[in-house]
C-alpha cells in the first residue's frame, strides 16, 4: 500500500507543484493573447511529417489573415512562443516569447522557426508539455488576457505525470488548453498508434471556456489546419461545430491508455523471455 501511494504522489506531485506555483509575469506588458505553441517531437513522427508541421506554424503565423486577426484584438498584439515536448523533461523552447503585432514581427518569429533544427526524442509525454509551457506562460514578460496552450501530436500520454490532474492544475490557473491531434494515414502499425486519437484529445487533452482541436487526418492538412487553428484562438473564435463527437458504439476512452499501452508492451516482452 505504501508503494501504491508513494507511486501516486510520484505521478502527481508535478502537476500539484504546478497548481501553487505563483504567476510570474502578473506585471508584465499586456497583450490579447499569451500563446504557447507546445510541438511533439517523438520518434513516431518522421522528419517529413515534423518538417511538414513546422512549416504549417511558419506559413500560419505570418499569414494576413491571421495578422489581421490579431490586428483586429483589443490591443491589436499577442505574444507567441514555441517550444517542443517528448518524454518527460525532453525538448526545448525553439523560439522564445516574441511580442507580434505586425507583419514584420510575425515574419521575424516564423523566420526562427523556420531556421532552427528539428529535434526527436523518445517517449510521449503531453502532461511534461502541458507543465513546461505552464511555466512559461507564468514565467514569461507578457500578460495576456486570454493564455492558452496549443498542443499538438500524434499520440497519448504514456510518461509522466498523469494527464487528468495535470489538465486540472493548468486549467484552475485560468489557461486553456487547444489541440491538433495528427491521426494520419501510415502505412504500418507503430506500435503506439491510437486509432481514435481525437477521441483522447477531446476527453483528456483540451479544457477551458471555448476549447477545441483541429484534427490532421493527411499530411496535406497540415498547412490548411495550422492556419485556421491560430486564427480562431487569435479571435477567441471556436469552431461552430464540436470538432469531434465520440461514437456511440465505442466506451469512452480511457485517459490512462498510453500508460496501459506502454505497460502492455512490457507485459509481452517479459512473457517472450525464458
Amino acid at each position: 500500500m505504501r508503494l501504491i501511494f508513494a507511486t501516486v504522489l510520484a505521478l502527481l506531485a508535478p502537476s500539484l507543484a504546478l497548481a501553487a506555483a505563483p504567476s510570474a509575469s502578473a506585471g508584465g506588458i499586456e497583450v490579447d493573447l499569451a500563446l504557447v505553441l507546445a510541438v511533439d517531437i517523438s520518434y513516431s513522427m518522421d522528419p517529413d511529417e515534423q518538417a511538414l508541421q513546422r512549416q504549417g506554424y511558419v506559413e500560419a503565423l505570418t499569414a494576413p489573415e491571421v495578422i489581421q486577426a490579431i490586428r483586429n484584438g483589443p490591443l491589436g498584439r499577442i505574444a507567441v512562443a514555441y517550444m517542443e515536448w517528448a518524454g518527460t523533461g525532453q525538448g526545448d523552447i525553439v523560439a522564445d516569447w516574441t511580442l507580434i503585432d505586425d507583419a514584420a514581427s510575425a515574419k521575424a518569429f516564423a523566420d526562427r522557426l523556420a531556421k532552427a533544427p528539428l529535434n526527436r526524442s523518445y517517449r510521449t509525454s503531453i502532461s511534461w508539455g502541458m507543465i513546461h509551457a505552464t511555466e512559461m506562460l507564468d514565467g514569461g514578460p507578457y500578460r495576456g488576457q486570454r493564455r492558452v496552450i496549443d498542443i499538438s501530436g500524434d499520440g497519448p500520454n504514456n510518461e509522466g505525470a498523469l494527464i487528468e490532474p495535470t489538465r486540472a492544475s493548468v486549467l484552475a490557473k485560468g489557461i486553456g488548453i487547444n489541440g491538433l491531434p495528427i491521426m494520419l494515414k501510415r502505412p504500418w502499425t507503430f506500435s503506439f498508434d491510437l486509432p481514435h486519437l481525437d477521441d483522447y484529445y477531446h476527453r483528456c487533452v483540451i479544457g477551458g471556456p471555448g476549447a477545441f482541436m483541429v484534427v490532421i487526418h493527411d499530411k496535406a492538412d497540415f498547412l490548411k489546419a495550422t492556419r485556421e487553428k491560430l486564427i480562431q484562438e487569435v479571435a477567441d473564435r471556436a469552431p461552430p461545430k464540436p470538432a469531434v463527437i465520440p461514437a456511440q458504439d465505442r466506451p469512452p476512452i480511457s485517459c490512462t491508455i498510453g500508460e496501459e499501452m506502454w505497460q502492455g508492451r512490457f507485459d509481452r516482452y517479459n512473457e517472450r523471455r525464458p
